[in-house]
């Protein structure tokens, strides 16, 4: 199934690349964080969350119902505004242009990773609950869109 495909974040990935020109737009209204604020966190997520899945075990794949995940998962998007980034994947007070072209090519390498992983391959995420792989995937694609349309808004 498409939605299960890691390859439908590659896109996304090269939109964020795309907005490296601007990294240091604001714009207060919308976010108190600038462009690469938005890049770089949604960099680490992808990667973090990627190395996460590719070193789990399989076999500790349990499914449980989860109110949050069924709920944002099937109206597709994530509300601003209310949850706070885990201090693992907030961005540095100095962000390089240097360090997004790292990460970018990491998320690259990664997504091409994920492909060749086991159905119940798994990550836990601190709202939703632990992920497969195509759940995995699925928050990925909604977590980069949420940060993507951020960006977009900012430079409106």
């Amino acid at each position: 199934m498409l939605k299960k495909d890691p390859k439908l974040l590659v896109p996304l990935i090269k939109e964020l690349e795309n907005y490296l020109s601007v990294k240091d737009k604001r714009n207060d209204k919308i976010s108190m964080s600038d462009v690469a604020w938005q890049i770089d966190h949604t960099l680490k997520v992808l990667n973090l969350v990627s190395e996460s899945i590719i070193n789990s075990n399989p076999e500790d794949y349990k499914w449980r119902i989860n109110k949050w995940r069924l709920m944002l998962f099937t109206l597709g998007y994530i509300p601003r505004g209310k949850a706070k980034a885990p201090k693992i994947v907030r961005p540095p007070e100095v962000i390089s242009s240097e360090d997004l072209k790292i990460q970018i090519n990491l998320a690259y390498k990664n997504i091409v990773n994920l492909n060749s992983l086991d159905k119940k391959a798994n990550f836990t995420h601190f709202v939703f609950g632990q992920l497969n792989k195509a759940k995995t995937i699925q928050f990925l694609k909604l977590h980069t869109n949420h940060h993507l349309k951020i960006i977009r808004d900012i430079l409106k």
